[in-house]
């Protein structure tokens, strides 16, 4: 994984796209310079044995009676060590009558078995005539064909020309190609090492250069991610990061990268400024009004408990009147207490910090909710060694014991009578675990992903004859997350589960408790 996550990367990838290329031209330039070198002496031999194999057919006698050495005997890429580099054979009727190996300045001629030069009867033998002969105008029968022939029992491949002499043999001339394919070995050997070498040195290189290179885009990718990584949704953000001046130079590539995201972030820095700003002016709206209202609702609220308690002196429509105006002002201020408490939520107004026996709110909770509502089966789940100790969080009371209430009050709003609703509270590791569950009707899909949001409700004309606000949930999302915890709700028919999940208190709190 680490590998393929490597070869994913701009550097790799431009690294080995430079060392492939240099590889194809290093192996281009290396077929080419062997090729070459090969075409080069293979013709250098050919000149060798077409000069030889005249001398060879019909030499000169010496002075002694001794049949000089051919020219150049012993040199060339024929040469060397070997005793069998260049072979003089005679063939008469098609029969090889004598085979040599041709000796130098200094050595003799050395025999060779008749059989194992037999492969060389192939070679069509060129004529003996001259030049200008009327029976071969062009000269062709005259001009000696050069050939490779394998001699398996010599170990060598050879260059070879046949020519037919005037006594009507005919003689054959070869010199061995092994020096020239000893040269053309080495040059291939010495290639692919210098070759290699140098492309791994240019990998070397252009891995550091590219990184130099990129240097300035990992800046940017850094930067872009510094700023991925921060709060975005919600809250006044100070965006402050900004690509270096040095990276954001419009004659570059990088730098335009660099230009044009500085120019995005302040672009997104003036929108969320905007947005801050008038998130603070609602909140500050909503905490002033929630404030003002508060008078009001208390005083209308007094004054009808004043009226209803003298019902006996009005009519019967006047007192079921007031009845309503009382329960109209209660829920009103209800609604009130829900927005102003959202309102210091989200200004960030720290809540009280003390442990919090977990166990001991629920109990008043369910307490509390069965007296309410005793139609509904109210139950509550824990497991039998589970101490107080163990459920301790470290928060606001209050609070606390405010999001237990909105769960069982929602639970009990939104089912019939008769359900059975479940409080669960355990703790799991580093974490106390809160569940309200119930085998009502649930929740509808398409409100599920809502359903923690500000007066989400699923049916506005239940939800207003029951008297819910839609704000239930979301104090439970605030205040749990004011708290470092997390809220999950999930609902099927028959199963609807909201899962609260606080830090646990240390020892320390655990501890004061006892």
């Amino acid at each position: 994984m680490i590998g393929v996550r490597f070869l994913r990367s701009l550097q790799a990838r431009i690294v080995l796209t430079t060392m492939v290329l240099l590889l194809v031209v290093c192996a281009v330039v290396g077929v080419g310079a062997a090729l070459s070198l090969r075409h080069y002496l293979t013709q250098q031999l050919d000149q060798e044995v077409t000069r030889t194999i005249g001398f060879v057919a019909d030499p000169p006698d010496g002075a002694d009676g001794r049949r000089p050495p051919p020219p150049d005997a012993g040199s060339g890429f024929g040469g060397g060590d070997s005793t069998t580099s260049r072979i003089e054979v005679r063939s008469v009727d098609g029969r090889v009558v004598s085979a040599v190996a041709l000796g130098g300045f200094r050595g003799s001629d050395l025999p060779i078995a008749l059989d194992d030069v037999a492969p060389v009867l192939a070679v069509t033998p060129s004529g003996g005539g001259a030049p200008g002969d009327p029976d071969d105008p062009d000269g062709e029968s005259t001009r000696p064909r050069v050939e490779t022939i394998d001699l398996p029992a010599l170990a060598s491949s050879y260059r070879l020309s046949a020519r037919q002499t005037d006594d009507g043999s005919v003689v054959y001339f070869g010199i061995s190609t092994g020096r020239m394919d000893a040269t053309v070995g080495s040059l291939a050997v010495y290639e692919t090492i210098i070759f290699g070498g140098g492309v791994l040195v240019a990998g070397v290189v252009a891995a550091f250069a590219t990184r130099a290179t990129l240097r300035p885009l990992h800046r940017v990718s850094a930067t872009a991610r510094r700023v991925s990584e921060l709060p975005l949704g919600r809250g006044e953000v100070q965006l402050e990061d900004r690509v270096p001046a040095a990276d954001a130079d419009p004659r570059t590539e990088v730098g335009q990268v660099g230009a044009a995201f500085n120019r995005m972030l302040d672009h997104v820095a003036r929108s969320l400024a905007a947005r801050q700003e008038s998130e603070t002016r609602v909140r500050q709206f909503v905490a002033d009004a929630s404030h003002e209202l508060r008078t009001p609702l208390a005083a209308i609220r007094g004054y009808s408990e004043l009226a209803r308690r003298r019902t006996g002196e009005m009519p019967d429509e006047v007192g079921a009147m007031l009845e309503r105006v009382g329960s109209q002002t209660e829920r009103m201020t209800l609604l009130v207490e829900d927005l102003l408490l959202l309102a210091r939520l989200d200004a960030g107004r720290p809540l009280a910090r003390e442990p919090v026996d977990l166990a001991r709110v629920v109990l008043d909770a369910v307490s509390d909710a069965h007296a309410a509502s005793p139609e509904h089966h109210w139950a509550l789940d824990l497991p039998d060694d589970e101490e107080p100790a163990e459920v301790m969080v470290i928060g606001d009371p209050e609070r606390l014991h405010q999001v237990v209430a909105n769960l069982l009050a929602n639970a009990r709003t939104h089912t019939p009578g008769g359900t059975n609703v479940v409080v669960e509270l355990h703790r799991a590791g580093d974490e106390v675990r809160l569940v309200v569950r119930d085998d009502g009707p649930g929740i509808a899909p398409d409100l599920l992903p809502h359903v923690l949001e500000r007066f989400a409700r699923g049916d506005a004309g239940r939800a207003r004859a029951t008297g819910s606000t839609g704000l239930g949930l979301s104090i439970v999302s605030a205040v749990v997350t004011e708290h470092g915890g997390t809220v999950e709700v999930t609902s099927v028919p028959g199963d609807t589960r909201t899962t609260v999940v606080l830090p646990a208190a240390p020892v320390r709190a655990e501890l004061a408790l006892r």
